[in-house]
């Protein structure tokens, strides 16, 4: 038994799949005219956003720029105890102002 299938856009997924792409897509029946169709998606190249540009390496992570905003990482373990994690983090974020004031007075 044979089946003919339509294809919307034949042009553009022979290209792909000349190109050896995968092509996504649906299988229906159209309603309109009663032939099974194939419809491929129109998948769009995910937008790839800036990496980060690092600031400056912390004690324990790291001061990074992105375009929209500043982004401080700390990771301090538990055993160390609840003064001895405060008075790293203190450490790092007085490393993150100082670079960030830096920052400002380079960039100017």
């Amino acid at each position: 038994m044979k089946k003919f299938i339509n294809i919307e856009n034949a042009i553009e997924l022979m290209e792909k799949l000349w190109n050896s792409k995968r092509v996504e897509g649906v299988l229906f029946i159209d309603k309109n005219t009663g032939k099974l169709t194939f419809k491929a998606y129109n998948r769009l190249p995910a937008n790839r956003r800036p990496k980060d540009r690092l600031i400056c390496e912390l004690e324990h992570g790291w001061l990074r720029e992105s375009p929209q905003r500043y982004k401080v990482f700390t990771s301090v373990k538990k055993s160390l105890g609840a003064v001895r994690v405060t008075q790293a983090m203190r450490r790092d974020l007085e490393r993150v102002t100082s670079e960030l004031y830096l920052e400002e007075v380079l960039s100017d």
